[in-house]
């Protein structure tokens, strides 16, 4: 029998045990989703691929998929260790999408060979083995439930349809999140005050921001009128309107019945010449067009000379919003959609074909003209359209985007998209469909006034304070639910909704709107000032830039002709895009039917005014911070690649595209601002100068652009993480079909067709 006793061992072993098996990983950290304020998960299955590669899964990732009453998110079992080099939200996960960005929710089962867009409240009777998300950043996003539970696979993807179309705005998750957030602010706050949001954008929710513009453009024959206080005339528009000062307010009620859904005309801008511009809606009835001579009138009498009034009906010579969402339709399936492998060789032609070019290029064209009348003839001018709602908006935000350098700045434009669409009751809700509940009025309206601007910073990049990333954060913003500049339809649908909302959250009475539901134009709320630095331009100067003369810190005004333009004497490029009685949307002719009068030896064509206007204006020094007119020829209209490639694995290129160049000048201005600081601490402040106060802080924390210059030990190389794409990644978005390159089999055609018609007859 064995003795119960353990035997002592005859021998010590110093050396580690040798491992005969493998060794255990170390536990994989879990990731909780981030909630925010009054977000709650509703739904969620584990085991889930995201794919990230249409060649092969080995970079797909696996995680958990989840749906809350706010977004999609997907939280990857493993998080990789790397910094971010795309742009940080601090609202929204790398992998995470709002539910009033999903444009489809594709349901597929490839055993079965079936496929299904779910709705609200719609049942599956199949269970997915794939989840496509279609969204409306363009982006495309793919999810397999391989080794997932089916009944879990099928009730996330009801609940994601479920949630993306809310029965009411107020299911919006915007009015849960900033009631809550309201409240904890209220709690840590130390001064019992909370400042009113966005102190340099100017909202236009009250008299005394219309005076300061009134003032500011020298209107001094028009007046702030409070007529339609309580919303009493107009429910489309806003409390405070402009109007000819000769008009009384009893005029305007009288007038006012005439016109669609009451909407009176709207003072927008004033030149210094004192023409003016002014938007309304159509007369309602035919035969009380006579009524309008009394406006007329008293927009003459508002005019130092007296000068005419151009009426311009915008119905007439541009797309309606069918027009415009069936070329945003075509141009999306083109850029995101169709398999590149297919629409290689046709790219161009499909890109045309779409028309979106086209119509970007007819309301340019038409706001072109319209700056024409007033700074070369100095007319007032009056737009109109059915309801003064949609196209009234893009047109006259452009021409005062052309003619005041104001508005070229971030708070001005800011401004401007505040008073020309917000205020003048553009219908966000319904043109972006966030509660999709009728795809008729849906229209992508905003995004294409962002494609215009986009192509005059194409083709004048010095001339404002934003850049394109800018421009598409902005676009972005227009899917995230959490802010009040997109959300309605009206001032008054805003005012209404936000009183409901503030007395459900119990929000004291008379508490500012902008403080418990703030505009867009918060961006601490989305960005760090560090992310936010993407959104400056570094080859901007303002009128009052800082510049350092003998050591002393000055500003000056540029004057005309201090600066050439980018592009200079183009001669008659606009004038040919301007051609009376040009029809707008007929067929594109050939480039050289279209500048064969520029370049003919024979010109027996007599140029009219606007065309003689146009050549003069091209044929001098451009002054950026004065009038700017865009090039309008069909080879001047490009496509904005930043907003409808930045998804597209095949058209991202590592280390090009614009940001190369974007890099090395923000380098080059963070090291000029540096010395400009080394100076002012080594000289001092002069007398009688005032020093700037941004340049009292520390540069290391005032630093204005994204890349920092380096030391001179440090390479000079562009980071690994650069691409075209910048600050977006296309990772994980399944746009199309994935081939890198020529497809083998055009290639090898193409060789046989060469060998046999060039090497083999050379052998024979």
């Amino acid at each position: 029998m064995f003795s119960a006793k353990p035997i002592k061992p005859t021998f010590k072993s110093y050396l580690p045990p040798v491992q005969t098996e493998k060794p255990i990983d170390p536990p994989i950290k879990k990731v909780e989703p981030q909630l925010l304020l009054g977000e709650i998960v509703v739904n969620e299955v584990n085991f889930v691929r995201k794919c990230i590669s249409n060649e092969n899964g080995h970079d797909d990732l696996w995680g958990k998929l989840i749906c809350t009453n706010f977004k999609v998110s997907f939280i990857p079992q493993e998080v990789s260790g790397k910094p971010s080099t795309h742009l940080s939200h601090l609202l929204l996960g790398e992998h995470d999408i709002p539910l009033t960005c999903l444009d489809q929710v594709v349901t597929v089962n490839d055993t079965r060979g079936k496929k299904k867009v779910l709705g609200s409240n719609q049942k599956l009777k199949f269970n997915p083995t794939e989840l496509i998300l279609y969204c409306k950043d363009l982006r495309i996003i793919r999810f397999c439930f391989d080794e997932a539970g089916p009944e879990s696979a099928k009730k996330v993807c009801l609940a994601i349809a479920h949630y993306s179309h809310p029965a009411d705005i107020h299911l919006l998750f915007g009015f849960e999140y900033q009631g809550r957030r309201y409240h904890e602010e209220k709690e840590t706050e130390i001064n019992g005050s909370i400042p009113r949001v966005g102190q340099q954008t100017v909202v236009f929710d009250r008299p005394s921001d219309w005076d300061r513009e009134i003032k500011r453009t020298g209107a001094t024959e028009w007046r702030v009128c409070a007529i339609n206080e309580c919303y009493s005339i107009s429910q489309s528009l806003p409390e405070y309107i402009v109007v000819p000062a000769s008009l009384a307010d009893q005029d305007l009620r009288q007038l006012a019945v005439y016109f669609s859904d009451s909407r009176i005309p709207l003072w927008c801008w004033n030149h210094p010449n004192g023409s003016a511009l002014v938007r309304m809606s159509n007369i309602a009835d035919p035969i009380q067009q006579k009524k309008i001579e009394r406006i007329l009138n008293a927009i003459t009498k508002s005019h130092p000379h007296h000068s005419e009034v151009i009426r311009v009906d915008l119905d007439k010579g541009l797309p309606n919003i069918q027009d415009i969402q069936s070329a945003f339709s075509k141009i999306r399936q083109i850029c995101v959609i169709d398999p590149f492998e297919e629409s290689e060789e046709r790219w161009f032609s499909c890109i045309e074909n779409s028309r979106w070019l086209e119509y970007v290029r007819a309301f340019l064209k038409q706001s072109a003209e319209i700056v024409y009348l007033m700074e070369g003839k100095s007319f007032s001018v009056l737009i109109s359209e059915e309801e003064d709602r949609d196209l009234n908006c893009v047109v006259s935000s452009l021409v005062q985007l052309m003619l005041d350098p104001q508005y070229r700045t971030i708070s001005g434009f800011q401004s401007l998209v505040q008073k020309e669409w917000v205020m003048a009751g553009h219908r966000f809700l319904d043109r972006c469909n966030h509660l999709k509940k009728n795809d008729k009025e849906e229209c992508p309206l905003f995004l294409l006034f962002l494609d215009c601007v986009w192509q005059m910073i194409n083709q004048y990049p010095a001339a404002f304070e934003f850049t394109e990333t800018y421009l598409t954060v902005l676009t972005d913003s227009m899917w995230i639910p959490l802010f009040s500049t997109f959300l309605f339809n009206s001032c008054l649908q805003r005012t209404r909704h936000l009183l409901d909302f503030a007395k459900t959250k119990a929000i004291p009475p008379g508490e500012e709107q902008s403080v418990y539901f703030p505009p867009v134009w918060e961006w601490s709320q989305q960005f760090t000032a560090k992310e936010q630095t993407l959104f400056n331009n570094p080859m901007y100067v303002g009128k009052r830039a800082v510049c350092v003369h003998n050591g002393e810190v000055k500003t000056f005004r540029r004057t005309k002709k201090v600066y050439s333009a980018s592009v200079k004497g183009i001669l008659m490029s606009v004038a040919n895009g301007l051609k009376d009685g040009e029809g707008t949307f007929g067929r594109r002719a050939s480039f050289m039917s279209e500048l064969k009068p520029e370049f003919s030896p024979v010109k027996d064509v007599v140029e009219s005014p606007s065309e003689l206007y146009f050549r003069d204006w091209f044929s001098r020094t451009v002054d950026l911070q004065g009038l700017l007119l865009p090039m309008i020829l069909p080879s001047h209209i490009a496509l904005w690649k930043l907003f409808f490639l930045r998804w597209v694995p095949e058209a991202c290129i590592p280390k090009g595209g614009s940001i190369t160049t974007y890099h090395k000048l923000c380098q080059l201005v963070d090291e000029i601002e540096m010395l400009q600081c080394k100076l002012r601490q080594y000289k001092g402040p002069s007398p009688g100068v005032t020093p700037e106060p941004s340049l009292s802080k520390p540069h290391s924390e005032q630093r204005r652009m994204y890349f920092n210059a380096g030391s001179s030990d440090e390479p000079h190389s562009l980071p690994d993480f650069l691409t075209s794409s910048f600050p977006f990644t296309p990772v994980g978005n399944l746009c199309r079909r994935s081939t890198l390159g020529t497809p083998i089999s055009k290639f090898l055609n193409g060789a046989k067709i060469w060998l046999s018609t060039e090497t083999l007859n050379d052998t024979v």
